[in-house]
């Protein structure tokens, strides 16, 4: 398999095809676009500063919120780093196009251990360009969810496979929780799902149950760093905000409507694209059922035995998917843990998306191709649709280089994000022209007029000569380790504005402001290197344990 160059040359020329609107016409200024762009920006310039990112600075109008504690790592690293070593003006198309490669690679390197080379490299070069990815790249850019789209492959081969081992298990779950939550998500429920019908018709039920439960306890344990920091703070923040109405699953059904026109729009459009995603998916699985008595000189029985069993699971899971996109599963929506904040049904696309790859390597597989023009014909007759339903065009304050000029000048900072906004702060409060601090005899007065704004520095030397309150315009944290002339402050008061107000008595004061780990943090470093330490000894003792035959 690894013999084969083809793969390394065709599916980047096809993820090449599929990004060339962009090359020409610039980036698509989707629905997500500003809040990654602004991550990007952000964990670059603390990166270069050699922090680890946790807290954004230029949220809430300078005074910050703990994006990089909820928002999973991979995609803003990869990102931030394609911005340090390209003009930022390209880093949206060159990270489209590693997600999109990536996505190819992986559908044809997971498909190639069941089908011949020429339809798993067919497969992949369609999957990087199917309806769902191009819409999430276009008019969603939704990148965390587009750079997952790498990894559903591998986890639902991962689920499939005839043995099953913990480390493969374990490998795209922790890729999943450190790409995007929602792929992570649906990722595992789809994973549960197969690994539970596996079980109805499997013998050896115990030993596949052991090392599906070990390996997702594994994978969770590899993302400990992120995982159990995001899943203990969620208290500390307004995490609700994502399940207000309108962003609901039961309010975003197929073709549901809403009173929100522009929400229609997008749920309209979104809906189109399952009925078209979902059909090209049944076509294939009938393609598949219709010719499974059709004998292959390459396959023995006991290969197609398992092509079949294949097919039969992933129709299955095909068809509980479609289920969960109907006002019919509203009440697994409610009752299902950590589902609901998926908000969208139609997210579970992309996992439809994986599962047409499969379905079509494996129709395919039954047919004679010549794969080179196959696969730049086949992609281009996706992409163009694609690029002219789903393109967004850009505002000329919403382009890369204006959005990284306001970024980088004095200015007032960016929107906040609801859910990530401290459990305290009201962002109908917040000023957008706060300095980044300022000395008052109430700690509820406002900032002075003429202020020019900023975020609060990390250091400052004072010296009032009466009773004062210092107010910092920087959002109340837990993790935010304040200090005045070396000891640490205790008591400090959150505003209805959510920004930290200090009382100071007459004299020097020397402030030190630093983000300090909490003890969840510390705890989730000690998870990830306790499992990377096991992940590595169960992959030795996998390859020296003799194989079956």
């Amino acid at each position: 398999m690894l013999r084969d160059r083809r793969p390394l040359l065709v599916i980047p020329l096809a993820a090449l095809i599929a990004i060339a609107p962009l090359i020409l016409r610039g980036c698509s200024c989707g629905h997500d676009f500003d809040f990654h762009l602004i991550s990007w920006f952000e964990a670059a310039r603390q990166l270069g500063h050699g922090i680890y990112p946790r807290w954004a600075e230029t949220p809430a109008w300078n005074a910050g919120e703990p994006r990089f504690i909820f928002y999973p790592p991979l995609s803003w690293l990869l990102g931030a780093a394609l911005g340090l070593l390209m003009p930022w003006t390209w880093t949206p198309i060159a990270f489209t196009w590693i997600a999109l490669t990536g996505a190819g690679l992986s559908l044809y390197y997971t498909a190639r251990s069941f089908v011949p080379a020429n339809a798993a490299l067919l497969a992949g070069a369609i999957y990087l360009a199917n309806p769902y990815m191009l819409y999430t790249a276009y008019e969603r850019t939704a990148y965390g969810e587009l750079l997952a789209a790498v990894w559903l492959p591998l986890a639902l081969h991962a689920a499939l496979r005839p043995r099953i081992t913990i480390p493969s298990i374990a490998a795209p779950v922790a890729l999943l929780w450190l790409t995007n939550a929602p792929a992570a998500v649906m990722g595992c429920y789809a994973m549960a799902l197969v690994i539970v019908i596996r079980l109805l018709v499997s013998e050896n039920r115990q030993q596949i149950a052991f090392k599906a439960i070990a390996g997702a306890l594994l994978g969770l344990g590899l993302t400990g760093f992120y995982l159990l920091p995001a899943a203990y703070e969620r208290k500390f923040v307004q995490i609700h905000f994502a399940l207000i109405p309108g962003l609901r699953p039961w309010d975003n059904f197929l073709f549901q409507h809403t009173t929100d026109p522009e929400h229609d729009a997008v749920l309209h459009t979104a809906s189109v694209v399952a009925v078209v995603l979902t059909g090209l998916t049944a076509l294939a699985f009938i393609y598949v059922f219709a010719t499974r008595h059709k004998e292959t000189a390459e396959d023995t029985p006991s290969e197609q035995q398992g092509k079949d069993q294949r097919a039969g699971i992933l129709a299955v899971l095909s068809l509980a998917i479609l289920f969960l996109l109907t006002p019919l599963s509203a009440p697994i929506w409610h009752s299902l843990p950590e589902l609901r904040f998926l908000q969208f049904p139609w997210r579970f696309l992309a996992v439809v998306g994986a599962i047409f790859g499969f379905a079509l390597a494996l129709a395919l597989s039954q047919v004679r191709l010549r794969t080179r023009a196959m696969v730049l014909l086949c992609t281009t007759v996706f992409v163009l649709p694609g690029h002219r339903a789903f393109r967004q065009y850009c505002d000329s304050e919403d382009t890369v280089v204006e959005r990284l000029a306001v970024f980088r000048s004095a200015n007032p900072g960016t929107d906040p994000t609801d859910e990530y906004t401290p459990a305290e702060a009201d962002n109908d409060l917040a000023n957008h022209q706060n300095p980044g601090y300022w000395l008052s005899r109430n700690f509820a007065d406002a900032a002075p007029q003429s202020s020019v704004p900023g975020p609060a520095p990390r250091s400052l030397s004072l010296s009032p000569a009466a009773p004062t309150w210092l107010i910092l315009n920087l959002r109340n944290y837990p993790a935010w380790h304040i200090t005045r002339n070396g000891s640490p402050v205790g008591a400090r008061l959150s505003r209805r504005d959510g920004l930290i107000a200090i009382a100071l008595p007459p004299g020097p004061a020397k402030i030190e402001i630093r983000y300090a780990l909490m003890t969840d943090q510390k705890l989730g470093y000690l998870s990830s290197a306790l499992s990377i330490f096991l992940f590595i000894a169960l992959i030795l003792y996998d390859h020296r344990k003799p194989r079956a035959a």
